[in-house]
């Protein structure tokens, strides 16, 4: 399958994963009870246990990844171990929805700078211009730390095809103003690295939605702890 047909294959998947997970997200109004769907592809695994069949849920989840931040650190999938993160897909020199996703993205920066569990992991589809020097320049301008708000770059086929995995479209389009297109979608995703939420990066009311739904899950992560 060539690199079109993956992202229209993937478009398609997002597009059908948004409406179960929005009407899921609606089928449990009590906030003290609710619970955050899991989004993307399952399979269901036989196996046997004391003699007898039983049948597990295998969640889509995000693979194994190294890519290099802002302070030339390597990040990987041990950097968001036992935490929950929130990740999207930008260029620096984006002259379009970018900027509206990181002003937006910058408050829920805000909002949990100060909780450990919770990390930002903002992927460049431009690596060749956006190298550790430039995601530097711009997490300085955005007055954001590292440790908390990890800008990565890397190979290009690399972020493109872990992109696919959070089910965000995203490719090179010489067509478009900046040359590039992708979806500017926030994906939360829980410490197994399950999609447990998307949100549009672009509007406040949905991340509004997506600053109510971190505790939840955060509140879902201890509770599977204990």
């Amino acid at each position: 399958m060539n690199k079109q047909s993956k992202y229209r294959l993937r478009r398609g998947v997002l597009a059908a994963t948004l409406a179960a997970g929005a009407f899921y997200g609606c089928s449990n109004s009590n906030d003290a009870e609710k619970t955050l769907p899991i989004y993307g592809e399952r399979e269901a695994v036989t196996r046997q246990v004391n003699g007898q069949t039983v049948t597990d849920t295998v969640y889509h989840q995000i693979p194994d990844f190294a890519f290099v931040d802002q302070d030339s650190q390597q990040v990987t999938q041990e950097t968001v171990a036992g935490k929950i993160y929130v990740a999207d897909f930008f260029f620096t020199s984006c002259p379009t929805i970018c900027p509206k996703m990181k002003s937006q993205m910058l408050r829920v920066y805000e909002q949990f700078r100060d909780n450990p569990q919770v990390l930002l992991l903002s992927h460049s589809i431009d690596p060749e211009h956006d190298t550790v020097a430039v995601l530097r320049e711009y997490a300085d301008r955005l007055g954001v730390q590292a440790a908390k708000w990890h800008f990565v770059t890397g190979d290009k086929d690399s972020i493109y095809d872990v992109a696919m995995q959070y089910l965000v479209p995203a490719q090179e389009d010489e067509g478009v103003a900046g040359g590039f297109t992708h979806g500017g979608h926030f994906v939360l995703v829980d410490e197994q690295r399950r999609i447990r939420g998307i949100y549009d990066g672009t509007q406040e009311e949905a991340v509004n939605k997506l600053i109510k739904d971190i505790p939840v899950l955060l509140k879902d992560k201890q509770h599977e702890q204990k």
